[in-house]
């Protein structure tokens, strides 16, 4: 048998082919997500592995190193209704993410991490004393203090949004997302940011 007519081997274990089914959710890709901002690309890690167990407590800044969507799951838990609920906090922003998808055409994950982009404040201020006399100063934020803030505003947008009225929290979070994606002002997040921006710029 010459080396035209023998068999090409299999693929092996750990292939692109596995690496391709690796998915969020078991739908959503994680591999082809662009950046916009190259100051918090560092900390925005895209994984297929939406819980790792806490895994990341045990060195500081290491939440870094997990995914953006555990991270904004982590977030939404931090209410006194869903303290400590990891379960249902997955499972509204999972089916936030179809609504997502649904309205936009467009991968969740990418909106989600165009939305952290869009509500990360650059600017904000601190409070230096002077005698007695406390004076607002603007400082520039730490890249990893952006993200930070980027998905505490989104929590906070949902709760808003959702608590008490008849809004569900998946669609309150798709609204928010798609929002903030779009760097919509009328966005609780993005307006949140502008707002801390135009007190530091105010403090020069």
């Amino acid at each position: 048998m010459s080396a035209e007519d023998q068999p090409e081997p299999d693929a092996p274990a750990g292939s692109d082919d596995e690496g391709a089914r690796a998915q969020l959710f078991g739908e959503w890709d994680v591999t082809d997500i662009e950046y916009t901002d190259p100051s918090t690309e560092r900390y925005i890690t895209v994984t297929p592995i939406a819980h790792t167990q806490g895994r990341h407590s045990d060195k500081q800044f290491k939440k870094s190193e997990i995914s953006i969507v555990e991270r904004l799951i982590n977030r939404l838990m931090q209410t006194d209704e869903n303290t400590g609920k990891k379960q249902l906090a997955t499972s509204i922003v999972q089916d936030a993410f179809d609504i997502v998808h649904e309205r936009t055409e467009d991968n969740p994950v990418q909106v989600l991490v165009s939305a952290v982009e869009n509500s990360a404040p650059r600017e904000e201020t601190v409070r230096l004393k002077y005698g007695g006399i406390s004076v607002p100063k603007a400082v520039d934020v730490a890249p990893q203090r952006r993200v930070d803030q980027a998905l505490k505003f989104l929590a906070e947008g949902v709760y808003g949004d959702s608590f008490k009225t008849t809004t569900s929290a998946e669609e309150a979070l798709a609204q928010q997302l798609i929002g903030a994606a779009r760097d919509d002002v009328q966005t609780y997040a993005v307006n949140q940011k502008e707002e801390k921006e135009r007190v530091a710029a105010a403090a020069r």
